[in-house]
This record gives structure tokens, sequence and C-alpha cells, in this order.
């Protein structure tokens, strides 16, 4: 009897690996949304400088015992330019955002806030990206929930959409809250 040679199972088991990988991957609640490994763990640092004049947010900000969004924009992105409506109307309704300008250049940022609104708390700039790195950003806008503990509850990247407001949002800010 021929011995069975190692190289020929690699290619049956490489297939089964891949087969649960993306058994795995097509099992998720939402497959078109990009999934995050800090979801129930404490938000990272907040590493940012000052954007003109404008108030800072902290690490201790974002343990204040209150439910708020972390959003992650700059004036060059399109996307950006299309949730910002929507941003402004999370703020009117009492929800509380903090800005994360994320590689942009200082007076591009602020035109921006000033053309189309602030709906900020408080703000810093990342014009390096650290921050974004250490938060697992892929790309701008992306908006994260934080509980009043300063865990992030969930994290969606992309434009805020009203269809986002109402599931993706509205159940983690529940969540968050407790409700």
């Amino acid at each position: 009897m021929a011995k069975l040679s190692p190289m020929m199972l690699a290619p049956p088991v490489i297939f089964a690996g891949l087969a649960v990988m993306f058994w795995v991957g097509m099992s998720r609640e939402n497959p078109d949304e990009l999934p995050t490994a800090l979801a129930g763990k404490p938000a990272p640092a907040v590493q940012v400088t000052s954007l003109g004049d404008l108030p800072v947010f902290t690490d201790e900000t974002l343990r204040d015992g209150t439910v708020k969004l972390v959003n992650f924009w700059a004036s060059w992105c399109a996307p950006c330019r299309v949730e910002h409506p929507n941003l402004e109307a999370l703020a009117q309704s009492g929800v509380t955002i903090y800005g994360v300008n994320y590689k942009d250049k200082p007076e591009n940022a602020l035109r921006f806030l000033a053309e189309l609104g602030d709906p900020f708390a408080a703000i810093g700039a990342d014009e390096g990206g650290r921050m974004g790195l250490n938060w697992g950003v892929y790309g701008v806008p992306e908006t994260y929930v934080i509980d009043g503990n300063g865990q992030i509850v969930a994290r969606h990247a992309g434009p805020i959409t009203q269809r986002v407001i109402e599931t993706t949002l509205g159940r983690a800010i529940a969540q968050a809250k407790g409700q």
C-alpha cells in the first residue's frame, strides 16, 4: 500500500478551512457591516490636538456617564459631507457627538465646519492618523457609540444615513443606555 503524502492532504484541508471562514463571515447578523474587535472594550486613548479654538475632548470626556458618539471625519471626504446633515439632526435631538478630524489640514476642516455647521460638542485633530489607527478606523467617515463608562458598544463604517440612525445607531444607543 502506498504511503499517503502530506502534500495530498493539503488541498482538502485548505479548502475546508476556507469554507469554514466563509461560512462564519456569511453568518454574521449583517454581512455588509465591518466588524470591530473593540466592541465591549474600553475606547482607546484619545490622542488629538486642538482644531482652531474649538473645545477639545479627552479620555475623561468619554467616561462621563453619558452615551455619546465619536465620529471620524475629514473635509476631503465626500461621504462625510453627505452624512453631515444627519449628524446635525442627531446633535439637535440631544445626542452628544465628539468629532475627530482625520488626516486633514486644519484650515480645510475649519472651513468645512463654517460652511456646513458644527454638530460636535468638542472636537480634536488627528493629523497623523495615530488615533484612527488605534481605534481601527478603515477610512472616514466612521462612527463609534460609546457608553457612559467609555466602552465601545458599536461601530459604523460609512456615512450616517436616516436608515443607519433608525437601525444600527438607534439600537446601539439604546443598548448603551441599558434600555
